[in-house]
């Protein structure tokens, strides 16, 4: 009941009837704890594009020699990302145990695609211009590569059953902190376009990957944490920073083509596995 006030003439409804109409609110429209972690995401992805303007890119067009700043936005932004995998990591985990809201795959999908799709392809664009031996416009394409790789990745998880256990191509966070781990390991620009180009291809390649459960997701955390550590030691200029950094980017970089071999050698041996059982089941 609406009850209209004289001195106003508006309306306001009693807190009993209010409380009724947040009950019939539909279930589409209500958010969980892993949604909430899931916008978390999002905040996290555009955070990172915001550092990654104003402290990289601004300063470079302004002629800025303050080289300290974008050190320490460049980490901020990288930082923000790896923040980003800890929230996708925990919804995921948090909406198992408990519930997730029926529009949580579609706020996954879009808060990953802002953090793992459009953050690292800016964070490309952006090395692409302020680097001293990168091409601008080349640098452009393979951002632009590694955002609709994101696209497609993401597009055909939602609509493709797979194996449970398992992900068919790089998952998203992954590869774009290896992309990110490229650019930071400051290599011949050459090297850097092919490598970028090698993991967008993982992304959508059909290449099996474990998804992070159990002693995998700890492990996973436990890197994350790591890199951040990693990542404050060379935006503060600690001593041995940048070696720290560099060997925990490569390390990433290395684990990222390590295991599509394992998985390539486990999917050869299964098919040679299954050719000698139906031979040995043809043999009288």
């Amino acid at each position: 009941m609406t009850v209209i006030d004289p001195d106003t003439q508006t309306g306001w409804v009693p807190e009993a009837e209010a409380e009724d109409d947040a009950d019939d609110m539909p279930l589409s429209l209500r958010l969980s704890i892993a949604d909430t972690l899931t916008l978390g995401n999002a905040t996290c992805g555009f955070m990172a594009v915001y550092f990654t303007t104003t402290g990289i890119l601004i300063p470079h067009l302004t002629g800025s020699d303050e080289s300290g700043m974008a050190r320490h936005s460049a980490a901020t932004a990288v930082i923000l990302m790896l923040m980003a995998a800890i929230f996708d990591l925990f919804d995921g985990l948090v909406a198992r145990k408990l519930r997730s809201s029926p529009m949580g795959a579609e706020l996954d999908n879009l808060s990953d695609l802002i953090s793992f799709g459009l953050a690292p392809a800016y964070f490309v664009l952006v090395y692409g211009m302020v680097a001293d031996d990168a091409h601008q416009r080349v640098s452009a394409l393979a951002a632009i590569v590694v955002l609709l790789a994101v696209v497609l990745r993401l597009a055909r998880f939602s609509c493709v059953t797979l194996k449970d256990g398992m992900f068919q191509g790089m998952p998203s966070p992954f590869g774009a902190l290896t992309v990110i781990s490229i650019v930071l390991l400051e290599l011949p620009f050459v090297p850097t376009l092919l490598a970028i180009i090698g993991v967008a291809w993982l992304m959508v390649s059909r290449v099996e990957y474990p998804k992070p459960r159990g002693v995998l997701a700890v492990a996973m955390l436990g890197w994350i944490v790591a890199a951040m550590g990693l990542l404050a030691a060379w935006a503060l200029d600690a001593p041995g920073g940048q070696l720290l950094l560099q060997t925990g980017c490569a390390l990433q970089v290395v684990l990222g083509a390590v295991i599509p071999l394992f998985a390539t050698a486990r999917r050869v041996n299964t098919f040679r596995d299954n050719r000698r059982e139906a031979r040995a089941a043809q043999l009288p």
